[in-house]
């Protein structure tokens, strides 16, 4: 059986009360009565329940969410799931906002992290630009006791103490083989549309994606990377001036803007076939795998997402473990055949 906090103050000789005062780090106990408390506890092998602590004391955790601002179906759908977490807010005992700053742009990402400093929430989960200065804000809140969590695309050598989203190397890899198993014996080239190689999650993608192209499919050149910076209109315009070349026989969107590649992919449909790989099911590419502009979405759960975040948070600031397993975020692969 656990010890609890009536055996330490038998063991120890003080009343309940010292007990509290001693584990709530409160003052009014002697420096002698304060190591009996101390040793007791240290003796019997308590071990506090800091979260049942925080409830029977109403504790609120003050969490802020930093998310790019743009016109990207994707963020739109963090967002939305944030605002379900807010929903849940008085039984989570959380109080969430969210600070939106501009897309791909470390410098406004580093000035919102500053102020956050001065402003002490509980902790702080981004979608990380990967920048030296966006790592070396990130490491001045870890350092200054702040828990932080990196949502979607992941700030790596930084002191950050969690990561929720999928592995994105393995998604590029698994892109890769779908594409190329799709093409088969076919010879050609494929476009790749990024958002922005300013973020981690689009490179480590890109990564996995060449990597296995280059040992599997040989007779399937990758072109340069467009970066349509998650803007549909810079998409469809990168896209559509691809696909004047007429060698292209596959397309990989490792990011955001799939609105503009499926407006370009729609407008060149008459002229070839192509396969194409994409990430994120939302409203528009659920529509195109249903009429087959898209063959398959990779999905992340951006409200598994927010929930591991908000739990890692929750359990940084009371110096609780993680459970790593609960915490893992899967890769979902969706064709128009087994659409949630």
């Amino acid at each position: 059986m656990r010890p609890t906090v009536h055996d330490i103050a038998a063991a120890a000789g003080v009343s309940l009360a010292t007990v509290d005062r001693v584990l709530n780090q409160r003052p009014g106990v002697r420096h002698v009565t304060r190591k009996k408390v101390e040793t007791a506890i240290r003796e019997l092998g308590y071990v506090r329940d800091v979260a049942a602590a925080n409830l029977a004391k109403g504790r609120t955790y003050p969490l802020v969410f930093i998310l790019p601002a743009s016109d990207n179906s994707f963020m739109h759908g963090l967002n939305a799931e944030i605002r379900q977490a807010v929903l849940r807010s008085s039984a989570e005992r959380t109080d969430i906002r969210t600070v939106e700053v501009p897309a791909f742009d470390p410098d406004a990402l580093v000035a919102v992290l500053e102020t956050l400093s001065r402003e002490k929430p509980c902790g702080i989960a981004l979608v990380a630009t990967d920048a030296p200065d966006v790592r070396a804000a990130v490491d001045r809140l870890v350092r200054e006791r702040f828990p932080v969590v990196t949502l979607v695309s992941d700030l790596t050598g930084s002191l950050r103490h969690h990561y929720a989203g999928v592995d994105n190397i393995a998604a590029g890899r698994t892109a890769a083989r779908l594409l190329g198993r799709f093409l088969g014996p076919r010879k050609g080239e494929i476009a790749v549309l990024a958002g922005s190689m300013l973020v981690r999650d689009h490179r480590e993608r890109l990564e996995g994606f060449t990597a296995v192209m280059a040992e599997e499919f040989p007779d399937l050149a990758i072109l340069p990377v467009l970066e349509g910076r998650d803007d549909p209109e810079v998409a469809h315009r990168l896209v559509a001036d691809a696909l004047g070349n007429a060698g292209i026989i596959g397309v990989y969107s490792l990011g955001a803007g799939n609105r503009g590649l499926i407006r370009a992919l729609k407008e060149k449909a008459v002229d070839r076939i192509l396969t194409v790989i994409a990430h994120e099911l939302t409203a528009h590419t659920r529509a195109a795998l249903i009429d087959n502009t898209i063959d398959a979405i990779l999905n992340q759960d951006a409200g598994h997402e927010v929930r591991s975040a908000i739990r890692v948070l929750k359990a940084k600031a009371d110096g609780l473990a993680v459970i790593e397993a609960q915490e893992r975020i899967r890769l979902d692969i969706f064709l128009k055949d087994n659409l949630p």
